[in-house]
């Protein structure tokens, strides 16, 4: 189906026909796959042609991925450690998200990798102008840099607000 104009379309499609024999998907996210079979749950979130698979019982897991594998074709990558610019790393404790290398790639987009840090994303009280300050010369920069700065917020909610303020 690679190739066709369409194709994303239908392999979602075909793949999600699949998976609701089993699973159901989230009322937030039509992506996002849970199935629940005793004690197990499985969870499974696919993002374009990319698919993450999760559950607490790693012998349900393994069968999804083969019988995943049987109708479509896939490449195992193991464990999960970068997905969508978010860094994952397994602890003790459950998951460590990070976006470090997100951030330090939009620093450097952004034209500020050579800024310094600051404690707090906007002073107390601090009010934005459309008329006061200088103009912005790249507005295309700018609207890219919130943007990705609203993708941020998934592991560094204390920037929201100043977030939206700039928005």
């Amino acid at each position: 189906m690679y190739g066709l104009k369409q194709a994303p379309r239908a392999w979602f499609h075909r793949l999600t026909d699949h998976l609701l024999e089993g699973f159901t998907t989230a009322k937030s996210d039509t992506s996002l796959f849970v199935r629940y079979v005793g004690t197990s749950i499985t969870i499974l979130l696919v993002y374009v042609d990319d698919i993450i698979v999760t559950g607490n019982n790693d012998s349900v897991t393994s069968t999804l991925i083969k019988s995943l594998n049987a109708s479509f074709s896939l490449k195992d990558w193991g464990t999960l450690h970068h997905f969508l610019g978010i860094d994952v790393q397994s602890t003790s404790d459950g998951l460590f998200v990070s976006q470090q290398r997100y951030i330090q790639d939009l620093l450097l987009h952004a034209k500020m990798d050579c800024a310094k840090p600051y404690s707090t994303p906007a002073a107390a009280g601090s009010q934005l102008s459309e008329f006061a300050g200088t103009p912005i010369n790249d507005v295309t920069l700018y609207r890219s840099t919130v943007g990705a700065l609203k993708y941020l917020t998934i592991s560094r909610p204390e920037i929201a607000f100043s977030v939206n303020k700039v928005c």
